[in-house]
């Protein structure tokens, strides 16, 4: 029995052994690359950036053959590497990479099994590490890598550079590897001597404690029995109760999940207690969309096929939502609140909303791709972005919540939605702060929301960068002057109603989706505001109106020339007939005319 007892310690010894080796070569493998890595962010910010900016001096990896160069920094850590290895007997750091610039092809890229294995998984999760022990040349030794991530202080050269084997790199992908080999030798000498004062302490304890050993193992056997029989009994109990968990909780998320995202159910289903009524003050980015001239499309449909475009449209934004994380608060017809930042805050939750704005636009083409199938016009979609603090939560009663958000900027966000023609994104300032690093601009407007106190600024946003990359394709819109003018009467729209006065007028340009239309009044006070809506009727040469209501967005003023431009925003079937005849026309006879860009944001 003593002898088992030293044989098992001896074991359990040999094991801590090793562990306390690997230990030691893991510290201080990680300690060498972080000195490296921080040798070379150092050389690279403070160094090269600064050399660059001197005339006659370059930076290149054969410094040593060009007069007034320095290394660039991966020949840098290359130099610095053979330096700390020519001191340290045995170790060896290597730099390398699947796409190595053409004078390092040889010994630059991945040569053997562990090296392709550290690439792979630092791909996957580049800010881990991955190490293991070999044997090389007969030697015990301990292989340790890192990632070496793109830098924005790098992107621009690797990119550029006429020898680079790639040129689409982006910051945050993995470049290559640091990798450290160390023999082990070393650490086993110091992990022996720090054992074997620890092992005779060990040893003197093992014989004391042996005898009582003996008499406890029979009792712990027996007890082992009783509680390994309890375990299963609790085990087959507990996996039965999980199946009819597993199986409600599946029930819930298929009912809820068609009304709530995937998010708020996971987190109901997690935490039961957030169902109770209430709700708390925070910080989110809320996006709201909706179509433009979809109502007068619907009165002229079957209920069936209303239905039909509806369910295609949404089906479409809500998977763009779903990507960019977003939560859907609720469909409101043709519209989509989507809230960034409830249930779950994250950092980025301004950007994605804003990429995923964009995605969504883009998401219109295959949209009206499936429309332009069924036979039906196409859609155009306007979005509203804000960001501020709100009240997000569980509203409503006992028998009826909502999971839902409430407070003035919800109604600002409706506002600036509301300024929106098909195709355009505006975002408020609040929001514009803090994506400005990385959003595109085609200009901004001042307006003044109703409820507002002070006028607000709002942007048009045409395209993300960073990681999104995401570009709404450009669309010039030609004004070409009408030879006979079209008469026309119009209505300010006062919210949603048409208001009492009616105005006199003609259309004098026309262009794609939009034209410029004179107004006869005399008064400036008679035309409409920028940004407003009015309703339109084309007269027939006895002055009676010709056609059902069009209406149209004003996009500009001129207010001296008492006219304005318009961008349509639904037209009655036969009209846009004749109009867009008419603009083919005009466009093929005129190529060569003179053309006037007016309209959007200047």
């Amino acid at each position: 029995m003593f002898c088992l007892g030293v044989g098992i310690a001896l074991s359990s010894m040999s094991r801590l052994s090793m562990d306390l080796i690997e230990s030691h070569a893991l510290e201080y493998s990680a300690l060498s690359t972080q000195v490296i890595n921080e040798a070379r962010n150092l050389y690279s910010t403070e160094v090269v950036s600064r050399a660059k900016t001197v005339h006659g001096i370059t930076v290149t990896h054969d410094y040593t053959t060009k007069k007034g160069a320095i290394p660039n920094p991966a020949t840098y850590v290359i130099e610095l590497g053979s330096r700390i290895s020519a001191n340290d007997r045995g170790a060896l750091i290597r730099l390398y990479s699947d796409y190595p610039f053409p004078n390092r092809r040889a010994e630059g890229g991945p040569k053997d099994d562990f090296e392709w294995d550290a690439l792979k998984f630092l791909r996957q999760y580049p800010t881990q590490s991955f190490f293991r022990q070999e044997q090389i040349q007969g030697r015990s030794s301990f292989r340790y890598a890192e990632a070496i991530i793109m830098e924005p202080s790098c992107i621009a050269c690797h990119n550029s550079h006429p020898d680079s084997p790639r040129m689409d790199w982006k910051v945050g992908e993995v470049r290559g590897v640091l990798e450290i080999i160390q023999p082990l030798d070393k650490f086993v000498v110091h992990t022996q001597m720090s054992l074997r004062s620890t092992f005779i302490t060990l040893g003197g304890l093992s014989v004391l404690a042996l005898s009582g050993l003996i008499l406890v193992i029979g009792r712990l056997r027996q007890t082992a029995k009783e509680l390994k029989r309890r375990v299963r009994d609790r085990t087959a109990a507990l996996a039965e109760a999980n199946q009819d968990l597993e199986k409600r909780n599946q029930i819930i998320s298929q009912i809820f999940g068609r009304y709530l995202s995937k998010e708020v159910v996971d987190k109901l289903l997690e935490k039961p207690e957030e169902l109770k009524l209430g709700g708390q003050r925070k910080t989110l980015t809320i996006l709201t969309s909706d179509l433009r001239g979809f109502t007068a499309l619907s009165e002229r449909l079957l209920p069936e096929e209303v239905v039909q475009i509806l369910n295609l449209y949404l089906k479409y934004m809500s998977e763009v939502i779903t990507k960019y994380q977003g939560t859907i608060d609720k469909f409101m017809g043709d519209g989509i609140l989507v809230l960034f930042g409830a249930p779950t805050a994250r950092e980025d939750d301004t950007k994605r909303a804003v990429a995923c704005a964009v995605a969504m636009q883009l998401a219109m083409v295959p949209v009206n791709e499936t429309m332009n199938a069924w036979g039906y016009p196409p859609l155009e979609m306007g979005i509203g972005i804000n960001t501020g603090d709100v009240v997000v939560g569980n509203i409503g009663s006992e028998k009826r919540t909502d999971y839902s958000v409430v407070g003035s900027q919800v109604n600002l966000t409706y506002r600036i939605e509301s300024y929106t023609i098909g195709g355009q994104i505006l975002i408020s300032e609040s929001t514009f702060e803090q994506v400005k690093s990385i959003v595109i601009i085609h200009g901004y407007k001042q307006v003044q929301p109703k409820g507002v106190k002070q006028p607000i600024t709002i942007y048009q946003v045409v395209g993300i960068g960073d990681n999104y990359n995401l570009f709404i394709p450009k669309e010039d819109e030609t004004f070409f002057p009408l030879t006979k003018t079209i008469p026309l009467t119009y209505k300010i729209l006062e919210g949603k109603h048409i208001g009492k006065n009616l105005f006199l007028g003609s259309l004098i340009q026309l262009s794609a989706k939009g034209g410029k239309v004179r107004s006869y009044e005399r008064r400036r006070e008679d035309l409409p505001v920028e940004l407003s809506n009015i309703s339109l009727n084309i007269l027939n040469q006895s002055q009676a109106e010709y056609s059902d209501d069009i209406y149209a967005k004003v996009t500009s003023i001129e207010t001296e020339k008492l006219g304005f431009y318009i961008r349509f925003t639904s037209q009655p079937p036969e009209v846009k007939k004749r109009l867009d005849a008419l603009y083919k026309s005009i466009n093929d006879r005129s190529n060569q005319s003179p053309r006037l860009e007016a309209g959007g944001f200047q």
